[in-house]
């Protein structure tokens, strides 16, 4: 072939490959390649949804360490209050979590982070285990703590 004719199938394949590369970076084209390469069936979570729900379920977290930290005032005339006070921090805190890790799993049943899809049904079961025996009578904040370790077990494994 003459170097004039390579010059040219070069340009044109460089420039439709540059055109290809481009146009890859539009939303608009990954959301349609998408919607070809994943089954109808496959909810696609974005990295941001989950990056979010993890924070709010981090911030519960941190004031679920915070309630199972407190210890009734020493010189408080009525302890009852402070244990009654300390239980609806516990709980309030632990329907936070309840409620992000409920999101995280709507959005993820088949979707595309594996891990959260597989631990994740375990984990808010043990919210609401956690949230049960914290609503009884005599408060049993056992489960709660095992729930306030949950994050760094996970996090340790999967690091």
């Amino acid at each position: 072939m003459k170097p004039l004719v390579v010059s040219r199938y070069f340009m044109l394949a460089s420039a439709c490959i540059f055109t290809l590369l481009l146009s890859a970076c539009s939303t608009e084209f990954s959301e349609s390649v998408r919607k070809l390469t994943y089954p109808p069936d496959f909810n696609y979570t974005k990295s941001e949804d989950v990056r979010s729900e993890m924070h709010a379920l981090a911030q519960q977290m941190l004031l679920l360490e915070g309630a199972l930290d407190f210890a009734p005032d020493d010189a408080s005339t009525d302890i009852q209050v402070s244990t009654e006070e300390k239980r609806m921090q516990v709980l309030n805190a632990l329907e936070g979590m309840l409620n992000a890790a409920s999101k995280l799993q709507e959005g993820d049943q088949g979707g595309n982070h594996p891990f959260l899809q597989d631990h994740l049904n375990d984990f808010v079961s043990k919210i609401s285990k956690a949230k049960n025996a914290a609503s009884l009578a005599e408060p049993n904040y056992y489960y709660a703590g095992k729930v306030s370790g949950g994050c760094t077990n996970c996090h340790a494994i999967n690091r």
